[in-house]
């Protein structure tokens, strides 16, 4: 039993927080390596049970290491104006994507408001009328020159809709259609000879024309283009300063101006009259959005690496996701949609993932491991990788990717893992364990009681004094089945605490004491056994029989362990053997029956062999027998009730009865050795219960393996009845000291002739034996003498058998 003098604290308010992993040593140096090599594929898997806090550790193990490290850069996704549907990745500095994202805000404002200025001053209004002006008088005087040409050759030219009309003149008077046929012939064909020449003059004007035009085009443009960059050109100047150290950033700064100012209208429309005004605002502001920055992770008030815990790992959480928008019944998306996921945000640090949760997402582990292998985050549609989206959606930059992941998980995981997937062990080489059990040790008492200091702390609870330590000690034994060892189900164990400081609470306590823990671990019994109560209350009105005084030959009261989810109890149950001649050997009822499972069929086959070697050494077996557990409709798995089994058989042998005030565990191998068994304390404390149920009597107990006695935490109720003599536990180590238990008679040894004493229990169960070959031989022989069936009648008068 555990004494608060133990504890070296009157309350847990006198021990500082803890602030290590305790009782996973081997785990912590694991995850030091893990953490600590930056080799590739070194990532890690954190092995336990449900439980064990291994999620919590982990957690605060990694946030503890990241503190020291350096704060990771922020990423950003901008419009790429070369390829649209290829947005670019932009790295920066932490805190520096944020202010990206402002700065260009702030730029597209003031575009937006300055252009449309500059372009309503008199000033461009002056210049473009000059450049206008100038443009006309070129192109009136390449007009006037065609002109001239034109009635030097004779003729005249007329524009009209359908196009240029070359007529020739007569006279000072245009010539008719039908006034030209009339001339004479000669006349003609020079007329037209004329106008051949004058139509090539007229194409090269036209050309040249729209050479000019052209060029006007040409220049007012470069002259908005002037007029922009002097309305916004100071601004770049500024940012291309602030982020000139950054070449992937002053690129794209520079492929921003550079589409300003060949989209100025855009921007122009902003002063014209309200001219978008009938249009919803969110397409006004459409066109605007390409110089937006899409923060996708931002830094800035990290403190060391990033620790990311992704509890719902799909692929989406995972690796981002492109989002869409409908405007007119279309869905429709761009780079300000991209949404990030936790390996964006982990980039850089570390991500903790439950491994069950990743592998039942579809596509997520595929995802992760040609992450971790190609050491970048590529986010597209999941279906885009089985070529089921028909539709063009974006396809951004990769980022790179530097992030140690560790997954959490049960220890069948990591074997299933390693067995059947090749790319696991190449990418997760340390395998960090948790176990349930550590020693219970001073050193490891004082954390205990230290981890309770930190639980009460944290969640404001009330502070234990030493005796509910001290209980909470002795129920974590009980968990770890061992009184050397403490559990660390440390997620169990403080529920009890949660639950104890309720009561504490509930009755105006100042601390929680050892009553209040022992209410709370009564209470959660109490809210599960439902199920148990019934199974007693059946004991009770011998609805299942079981007996536990006197003796009977060929009966063992045997025990089992009930796992219902949250509860585990012990339930006696007989175990009989009947026994006669024959070559059958010893059959087990359950296997027939198919409810025995495959290690309590092997524990059936040892006893046999048991048998076999023990009684049998010099003749043939002749036996058949029948073991089986009485009143058991459901499975029955394990080998723990194979010395029980062993004991029924041989008293049906021996015909020798058997106590049935006691009852027995353990199991056996071919030597006669007795092994122990798990959940010693429900199966003692379950025969227990039923005893007292029925009465004590003052000589009921059990007989268990001896190699289970550091096992043994059992109630205190049951320590209290064996401490009054009113039951008792017995440890043996062999076979022949539980057949004196159960039988009170010697078991016998084999003498230098290989019998054994007359009166002995070994003696008595060879001469049966014996007895049984012998009844087999003269049964065999009796039908070998036996004429076949009919052997008489099927002669005729001469003797001849008849033909059938």
């Amino acid at each position: 039993m555990c004494r608060g003098d133990d504890l070296g604290c009157v309350h847990t308010n006198d021990l500082a927080p803890l602030e290590t992993i305790i009782g996973q040593d081997r785990a912590v140096k694991a995850l030091e390596f893990g953490l600590d090599i930056q080799a590739e594929g070194f990532n890690i898997f954190v092995a336990g049970l449900p439980g064990t806090g291994k999620h919590t550790a982990v957690k605060g193990f990694l946030e503890e290491v990241a503190r020291g490290k350096p704060v990771p850069p922020d990423w950003c996704y901008v419009h790429n104006f070369r390829d649209p549907y290829r947005p670019r990745a932009l790295k920066l500095p932490a805190g520096m994507g944020a202010e990206l994202a402002r700065d260009m805000q702030d730029l597209v404002k003031t575009a937006r408001r300055e252009i449309p200025r500059a372009f309503a001053s008199e000033e461009y209004a002056r210049k473009r009328e000059e450049l206008m002006a100038a443009f006309d008088t070129r192109k009136n005087e390449l007009l006037g020159r065609l002109h001239t040409q034109a009635r030097a050759a004779g003729f005249v030219i007329q524009g009209a809709p359908g196009g240029i009309f070359i007529i020739p003149v007569i006279g000072d008077k245009p010539v008719k259609d039908e006034d030209f046929a009339k001339l004479p012939p000669e006349e003609r064909t020079a007329i037209l000879r004329r106008r051949e020449a004058l139509e090539e003059e007229v194409a090269r004007t036209f050309r040249e024309l729209h050479n000019l035009e052209q060029e006007a085009a040409g220049v007012l443009r470069r002259l908005e283009s002037e007029i922009a960059a002097f309305a916004v050109g100071h601004l770049f100047v500024h940012l291309m300063e602030k982020y000139g150290s950054l070449p992937e950033v002053r690129s794209y700064l520079e492929a921003v101006q550079q589409d300003m100012l060949q989209n100025i209208n855009l921007f122009r429309g902003e002063g014209r009259g309200g001219e978008g005004t009938a249009m919803p605002p969110w397409v006004r502001e459409t066109p605007f959005r390409k110089y937006e920055v899409n923060v996708l992770v931002d830094n800035s008030e990290l403190q060391g690496a990033p620790v990311i815990a992704e509890l719902n790992p799909t692929y989406g959480d995972l690796f981002g996701k492109i989002e869409k928008e409908a405007q007119f019944g279309t869905l429709v998306t761009d780079f300000s949609m991209i949404r990030s996921g936790s390996l964006h945000r982990a980039n850089g640090g570390y991500i903790v993932i439950p491994v069950e949760d990743l592998l039942v997402n579809l596509f997520a582990w595929d995802g992760l491991k040609r992450a971790l292998r190609d050491k970048e985050i590529t986010i597209e549609e999941p279906g885009e990788r089985l070529g089921i989206t028909a539709s063009k959606s974006l396809r951004p930059e990769p980022i790179p990717l530097q992030v140690k992941v560790i997954l959490l998980g049960e220890p069948l995981y990591y074997y299933y893992l390693y067995l059947f997937d090749p790319d696991f062990r190449e990418l997760f080489k340390v395998k960090a364990e948790f176990g349930t059990r550590m020693d219970r040790s001073p050193e490891n008492l004082r954390k205990y009681a230290a981890f309770f200091t930190t639980l009460c702390q944290k969640e404001n609870l009330l502070h234990l004094d030493a005796s509910a330590v001290a209980k909470l000690v002795e129920y974590g034994s009980r968990l770890a089945e061992d009184q050397k060892k403490l559990s660390t189900r440390f997620a169990e164990i403080a529920d009890v605490v949660r639950e104890a400081c309720h009561y504490a609470r509930q009755e105006g306590a100042d601390y929680t004491t050892a009553e209040h823990v022992k209410r709370a671990i009564e209470a959660r019994f109490y809210r599960s056994n439902l199920i148990q109560e019934r199974i007693q209350e059946m004991f009770a009105r011998e609805m299942l029989l079981l007996d536990v005084t006197g003796a009977k030959v060929g009966q063992v009261n045997g025990l089992s362990v009930l796992s219902l989810g949250d509860l585990d109890f012990g339930k006696p149950s007989r175990i009989t053997a009947s026994v006669a001649a024959g070559k059958d050997g010893v059959l087990d009822i359950e296997r027939e029956a198919r409810l025995g499972g495959r290690i309590h069929t092997k524990g059936v086959l040892i006893l046999s062999g048991y048998v076999a070697e023990k009684y049998a050494r010099d003749m043939p077996l002749s036996l058949s027998a029948r073991l089986v557990f009485e009143q058991s409709y459901e499975g029955v798995e394990g080998d723990s009730a194979s010395c029980a089994e062993l004991f029924a058989l041989l008293s049906a042998l021996a015909g020798v009865p058997v106590k049935q005030n006691l009852a027995v565990t353990g199991s056996v191998n071919q030597k006669g050795e007795v092994q122990p068994v798990g959940g010693i304390n429900e199966k003692i404390e379950g025969f227990f219960d039923v005893c007292r149920l029925k009465g004590l009597t003052g000589d009921q107990g059990v007989v268990i393996p001896a190699a289970n006695a550091e096992n043994l935490m059992l109630r205190e109720d049951v320590v209290q009845a064996i401490r009054d003599g009113m039951f008792h536990v017995y440890l043996i180590n062999d076979v022949d000291e539980g057949i004196e238990l159960l039988t009170g008679m010697p078991a016998g040894e084999r003498g230098p002739d290989g019998s054994f004493p007359e009166g002995t229990f070994n003696a008595r169960v060879v001469a049966r034996l014996v007895e049984l070959g012998e009844k087999l031989r003269e049964a065999a022989a009796e039908h070998e003498e036996a004429p076949p069936s009919g052997a008489e009648q099927g002669e005729d008068d001469n003797g001849a058998a008849d033909e059938t």
